[in-house]
């Protein structure tokens, strides 16, 4: 080899070597962090082949799409880039674990504003569906029946209706897990459903949208 592109050789070697040596060997979270306010690009790589997985399967497990995932992997970055800069980083478990909740809020708030379409979005059945036209005689009926709900069956509509999760909601409400959560939910909708068809004025509902 001629001596004089020895050097040039030698460099994009080193070059290579470092790439390599961040990408596959484990970094502590402590020059991860400091990687992440320096704006270390070999760094930025080795979070995204080890941490995007994770945010990925949490986003499409609930209801999320592949374009989805890739917003809320870059909004998560620049979340846990501002606390590191702003010196707002609290981290009580691994780093991973905490960039894995950033990702979650990130989803779960993009969730709620996806879901509240409506101040009760309860899914209720075909036979209680309505039109524009007869909205506002609806809105009245299913208002009251939901005034007359216990408060712990107001609660977890209006939290599922906020797009809450039923893990979140088992939490919120200290139940024992997000299967009592459905169920609850569950329950809480057919007695709304029960109380909307004892309204007086849903007869006339029903003869209205004949």
């Amino acid at each position: 080899m001629n001596n004089k592109y020895y050097p040039v050789w030698k460099y994009y070697i080193c070059q290579l070597y470092s790439i390599t040596a961040v990408l596959f060997k484990r970094i502590s979270d402590k020059n991860i962090i400091e990687g992440i306010r320096k704006q270390d690009g070999n760094i930025l790589n080795w979070l995204y082949d080890n941490y995007f997985q994770t945010v990925r399967n949490y986003v499409i497990k609930n209801c999320g799409t592949t374009e989805d995932v890739s917003d809320v992997f870059q909004d998560s970055i620049i979340i846990l880039y501002s606390q590191i800069t702003g010196d707002n980083l609290n981290l009580t478990t691994d780093l991973k674990g905490y960039f894995y909740g950033i990702a979650r809020n990130v989803w779960n708030a993009q969730l709620r504003k996806k879901r509240k379409t409506t101040e009760l979005d309860i899914d209720l059945p075909d036979e209680l569906a309505h039109e524009e036209t007869d909205a506002p005689m609806f809105e009245r009926i299913v208002s009251r029946a939901f005034q007359k709900l216990k408060p712990d069956r107001q609660t977890i509509l209006t939290l599922y209706s906020d797009g809450y999760t039923y893990e979140e909601i088992a939490v919120k409400m200290n139940l024992k897990n997000e299967i009592y959560a459905r169920r609850k939910k569950y329950l809480s909708k057919e007695a709304l459903i029960e109380l909307v068809k004892e309204d007086p004025e849903y007869q006339e509902y029903l003869r209205y949208r004949k």
